[in-house]
């Protein structure tokens, strides 16, 4: 039996699974999320980066320059947690914080000209490996994936 098999067995989650639709749905999602974060872990390993670090400059650099408590809630993550990343990746150089001008109090993050730099080196490559990943769906499949996983997000930020 090949380690999928036993995972899928000892979780309930394979064809034929028992398991109430939700529950299943919920295991089956968990197990995917943690796949691929190893997997992308795997393939920023040699640049010392996390897939929680990338996340959060992907973050930063879609809002402009955020707060701490902004980037935090934009990644569903705690204040503390995303503090602890904010600093390994301002002594990576690839994160900046600033002062916020209207309020000295607050610190803004932003991405650095280095950080920009290397994200336009790897991207390609890190792209071309996730399309792989997602490779056995078709274009459709992966259009159908996004807007129900985009419906349980929406859910979850409503509760």
């Amino acid at each position: 039996m090949s380690s999928r098999n036993k995972t899928e067995e000892l979780l309930g989650i394979g064809a034929g699974s028992e398991l109430a639709p939700s529950i299943r749905a919920f295991r089956t999602t968990l197990m995917l999320a943690q796949k691929l974060r190893y997997a992308m872990d795997e393939r920023l390993r040699t640049e010392g980066l996390t897939t929680q670090q990338a996340a959060l400059i992907t973050v930063v650099a879609a809002m402009g320059k955020p707060s701490l408590a902004e980037a935090a809630a934009a990644l569903g993550s705690t204040h503390q947690n995303v503090a602890q990343i904010v600093a390994a990746l301002v002594r990576k150089e690839l994160l900046q914080v600033e002062p916020d001008p209207a309020d000295r109090r607050r610190k803004l993050l932003s991405a650095t000209n280095h950080s920009a730099a290397f994200w336009r080196e790897r991207d390609a490559g890190d792209f071309a490996a996730v399309a792989d990943w997602f490779g056995k769906l078709s274009p459709a499949e992966l259009e159908t994936f996004c807007e129900f996983s985009d419906r349980v997000i929406a859910r979850l930020d409503d509760a």
